[in-house]
């Protein structure tokens, strides 16, 4: 095991590891290191709809396992990292931006602020709640509506209804994701997130309120060699890759 200075070493270096040495224990607060600088990613709006929860209790890597259907990359990992998707919170987040923006800028007149400040303090406290707030879904397919015949006129966002956000908030939880595994493999450490597993069993085992959303769950440890099913096979980046 050993570090990996530079990203594209670790990009390399970094592998879905289904069987984890158990020998092998790894640093609880380097595991954390790396949850931090997740936070780091990029994110909608930053409005960082995430939470992250490091288990690390024996016990509860236990019950997880059992959640994650009993695989390998769950029964050995010494510890897990379960990425959970907040959407619920983006009230909260709203009045935490516009505090941030208040000690940015400082208390003065709104005829004071300049044409950027302005357009912070309207994006926080009337975009965000506009792009956000639904009731039972209807109000998304008024705005998806709203959008949809705007765009005959002009660009138009469109991705309005209460599933179209819960894909964005999903997607801000995956960057985090592929950005704590990249954190882990610079410190010569492994990772597998895991999909395959009983999402509602993992809130229930961590104390997850009802609105909040399992996006990945990602085991931690030191690979052993078998751990690695194989070379790494892509498609051929020819079939992928198209210069417009």
């Amino acid at each position: 095991m050993k570090k990996n200075s530079s990203f594209i070493d670790a990009l390399n270096y970094r592998r879905s590891v289904r069987i984890y040495d158990k020998d092998i224990e790894i640093d609880s607060e380097i595991v954390k290191k790396c949850i931090k600088q997740a936070t780091l990613a990029p994110n909608s709006s930053n409005m960082q709809l995430w939470e992250f929860y490091h288990i690390t209790s024996k016990d509860t890597l236990s019950k997880l396992t059992k959640a994650c259907l009993g695989q390998n990359s769950a029964a050995t990992a010494k510890e897990m990292v379960v990425f959970v998707v907040r959407k619920d919170l983006w009230r909260k987040r709203v009045k935490t931006h516009r505090k941030n923006l208040e000690k940015m800028y400082g208390e003065k007149p709104i005829k004071e602020y300049s044409s950027r400040e302005k357009f912070a303090f309207t994006y926080y406290t009337k975009i965000m709640p506009f792009t956000y707030a639904d009731f039972l879904g209807l109000f998304g397919y008024i705005k998806y509506a709203i959008s949809w015949v705007t765009g005959f006129f002009k660009p138009s966002y469109r991705q309005l209804r209460t599933s179209d956000m819960r894909v964005v908030a999903h997607k801000t939880a995956g960057l985090a994701a592929q950005t704590f595994m990249l954190s882990m493999a610079a410190e010569g450490y492994d990772t597998c997130p895991m999909e395959g597993s009983d999402t509602l069993r993992i809130k229930k085992i961590i104390g997850l309120p009802y609105k909040s959303e399992i996006n990945m769950v990602v085991s931690c440890g030191v690979r052993k060699p078998e751990g690695v099913y194989g070379e790494r096979f892509r498609i051929p980046f020819e079939d992928v890759y198209k210069r417009i």
